[in-house]
């Protein structure tokens, strides 16, 4: 049965600029992709993988290349024969998701197999800001049970960063993100001061590409492949340098490789913690159905987004809770 494909553009701007190791973003544009057929729309938001170079125009560009096969009928299973990992496959199959969700009326967690949502406990991110920025920012976070602090590979600013938010917030359980942004020298003290400050997972301290730094290096907190682990195939490789797998939809191509991700990385005996790349509601509501599945849980891209109306709604004491409806039948 053949379909009708359209794309669109979204802004996506945050409330404030967010900075992180190598960047500063204002905004995260996205690009939603409906797929109708036989008066049923299945959506998809997708918004590529920046240091990728898989932005909205590449995103877009992938998609119009196959919009003769996807409107044909295509299968989830089969997009990784036209699609490669990354937005255009995530913003296309989550939008199969969704219409098969329709089609069939039954929720997309029934389909994936996870039991019925239940809400989780969420990390509020906190951007690579000098403390006293940082401690205004935690007040808006005072709901928060876990907190993502990320860093800026400055070990002496990082040092500072770490000790404000532990002091400021001593009952959180607290993460930091380096985004690549560290080498080998720094790790062990770059380690020693997380340890001493009570942080409980390192996420991406070397540059993707740079994983042979930790060749017969080992943490005494876990390490979060984020970066460095882009797809199924990516996490055989490169698995066992880690101790948890961060999956981002944008990055493996979508919720069908997400859910084999985790799969394998159990089979791994690899923690699993899902996240985002900002994005809307849109794109967090098959990121939570993978969260059910997960042991970490990094899904508050909404609350930066001022024109997401549905935010406000998906969190309380410090979870969230993206209600069936929302993305797919109830």
């Amino acid at each position: 049965m053949t379909a009708s494909l359209t794309l669109r553009r979204e802004a996506m701007r945050f409330r404030k600029p967010f900075r992180i190791s190598g960047y500063l973003f204002e905004a995260m544009p996205a690009v939603v992709a409906s797929i109708a057929r036989d008066g049923k729309v299945g959506r998809g938001e997708a918004a590529g993988v920046y240091y990728l170079d898989d932005g909205p125009e590449n995103i877009e560009r992938r998609i119009e290349d196959q919009r003769q096969v996807i409107e044909g009928g295509i299968d989830r299973q089969d997009l990784g024969a036209i699609l490669p990992a990354g937005g255009a496959r995530n913003a296309i199959d989550c939008a199969l998701w969704e219409l098969e969700s329709l089609e069939l009326g039954l929720p997309v967690w029934a389909l994936a197999g996870v039991g019925t949502p239940r809400p989780l406990t969420t990390t509020f991110t906190l951007p690579a800001e000098p403390p006293a920025i940082l401690l205004e920012q935690l007040l808006e976070f005072a709901q928060a049970k876990a907190i993502k602090l990320k860093l800026d590979g400055d070990l002496a600013a990082d040092t500072e960063r770490v000790r404000a938010v532990r002091r400021a917030r001593p009952d959180v359980w607290l993460g930091v993100d380096a985004n690549q942004g560290y080498g080998g020298e720094d790790l062990d003290a770059l380690v020693a001061m997380l340890v001493d400050s009570g942080v409980a997972l390192l996420e991406q301290p070397v540059a993707r590409g740079a994983e042979a730094l930790l060749e017969g290096w080992k943490s005494p907190i876990p390490l979060a492949a984020d970066e460095s682990i882009q797809s199924l195939a990516e996490l055989e490789a490169l698995g066992e340098r880690f101790d948890v797998v961060n999956i981002k939809l944008d990055k493996c191509g979508g919720l069908t490789e997400g859910l084999m991700i985790a799969a394998q990385a159990r089979r791994m005996r690899l923690g699993v913690m899902v996240g985002n790349m900002g994005g809307s509601t849109l794109s967090t509501a098959p990121a939570f159905v993978l969260g059910q599945l997960c042991d970490i849980v990094d899904l508050d891209g909404p609350i930066f987004l001022p024109d997401d109306l549905l935010a406000p709604s998906l969190y309380a004491d410090g979870q969230i809770m993206v209600r069936s409806d929302i993305w797919g039948h109830r």
